[in-house]
């Protein structure tokens, strides 16, 4: 199956280059599940900044209180495209959050 990620973000606040990084990070991690429907950037306003896996929000700034930080965006795509997926570190630090 074909997978897609969209990255919102405002470009009155100057977050290009943000989002330009957040779809290169998705891209690298699930490059073989983004095969043939890859990462689009899509220009907004009004301080927006939100990521989709397959057409479903993932993150929102306004929603969910911020930038999202990388680790947890990828372990909340992978649960969106490829769940069965293991992502090594992202995975263990979050493991290690729960223990602590």
């Amino acid at each position: 199956m074909t997978h897609r990620i969209r990255v919102v973000y405002c470009t009155q606040c100057a977050w290009m280059l943000r989002a330009a990084w957040i779809a290169q990070e998705l891209l690298t991690t699930f490059q073989d599940e983004l095969m043939g429907g890859g990462a689009t950037l899509e220009p907004g306003t009004g301080g927006i900044f939100e990521v989709y896996a397959d057409d479903e929000r993932v993150w929102s700034r306004k929603d969910d209180g911020g930038f999202p930080d990388i680790v947890e965006l990828k372990r909340l795509v992978r649960d969106r495209i490829a769940p069965d997926r293991v992502l090594g570190h992202a995975d263990r630090a979050a493991a290690r959050r729960l223990e602590g």
